[in-house]
């Protein structure tokens, strides 16, 4: 074979990969889309239906649901906007990434906390019934939201400070894609990151376990009514660890995705990026609406209420 033919297999072996890889992008692309806006859409639906109905506000599992809501539709947001510029292989300033990152970060850590203060009702509710009004009254529910979402986003203001320490002006003014390792410049500082995730998540993980034991023991106790309510709290409970697992999977994605993108192969770190997001992201924060939405009566007669009106209003007059 001759050197010019030789270089011809080799230019239309290149062309077939570059036609593979945008292929892959774009079937990516599509599908994450079909998943994501609706989700969105349906959380800020029921936030929607939550801030309509008086019943719903004063109760603290309907308060406490609604933050796993907000928190997860913006989540869901500003994640896929990230995941867009990467598909489209848009560097975005430096200036711009940080606080975007910062706030995907803190809500990334919002919905475990959000989960286990529901975990902790859950448990009060069944196993302790009678300082359930006094422990969760609507007003200390609010004052322990408030805290969730400040413990929620102190940690990447510390990161934030730790990077300020480390970089120097002109390095704002640099270009790059849109993940949090940007504001890790130090091996210890990741190292630190990592062991807070452990033993976050392992502190979230007794406390659930001791929660869904509780439980249990309270449901075989109980009779009647109460048996059946403690049931439906064993398996909400249940639930509810299956989502911590989602979003424990979901937080090794970034050292991941980290280790991609320093081989250089962007094609992979895309479709590695957008498949993690699809996986992780939307199918973790997806159960929240099945689990305390269209699972609870009460919840589920308010969002069918309100769904029937908007399809009236929307529907044409004949």
């Amino acid at each position: 074979m001759s050197e010019n033919s030789s270089q011809a297999v080799n230019s239309s072996g290149q062309g077939l990969t570059a036609m593979q890889n945008s292929l892959r992008v774009a079937i990516t692309t599509t599908l994450v889309q079909v998943l994501v806006w609706p989700f969105i859409g349906i959380n800020l639906f029921m936030f929607f239906v939550f801030r309509q109905r008086e019943a719903l506000r004063s109760e603290p599992r309907y308060l406490l649901f609604s933050q796993t809501l907000l928190a997860d539709a913006f989540f869901l947001l500003f994640t896929n906007f990230v995941v867009l510029t990467i598909q489209g292989k848009l560097l975005l300033p430096l200036v711009l990434c940080l606080p975007l990152c910062m706030v995907m970060e803190g809500l990334s850590h919002l919905s475990p906390a959000i989960i286990v203060a529901m975990c902790l009702e859950r448990y009060v509710a069944v196993c302790l019934p009678l300082h359930h009004v006094d422990i969760f009254s609507p007003h200390r529910t609010k004052l322990f939201t408030a805290i969730v979402w400040l413990i929620s986003f102190l940690k990447p203001l510390v990161d934030f400070s730790i990077f300020l320490s480390h970089v120097s002006e002109s390095y704002f003014s640099q270009l790059t894609f849109c993940y949090y390792e940007i504001m890790l410049l130090k091996d210890w500082h990741i190292a630190m990151r990592g062991n807070l995730y452990i033993l976050s998540y392992l502190v979230v993980l007794v406390i659930l376990l001791f929660c869904y034991a509780s439980v249990i023991v309270a449901a075989r106790r109980a009779s009647g009514d109460d048996r059946k309510s403690a049931s439906k709290g064993q398996r909400t409970l249940l639930l509810h660890l299956l989502q911590l697992f989602l979003c424990t999977l979901e937080t090794i994605c970034p050292y991941i995705e980290a280790q991609i993108l320093l081989t250089g192969d962007l094609h992979v770190y895309v479709v590695v990026r957008s498949f993690d997001f699809l996986v992780f992201s939307i199918l973790s924060r997806a159960a929240s609406p099945i689990i305390y939405g269209l699972r609870d009566e009460k919840f589920y007669a308010a969002f069918r209420y309100y769904a029937r009106c908007t399809m009236n209003q929307a529907a044409p007059e004949k």
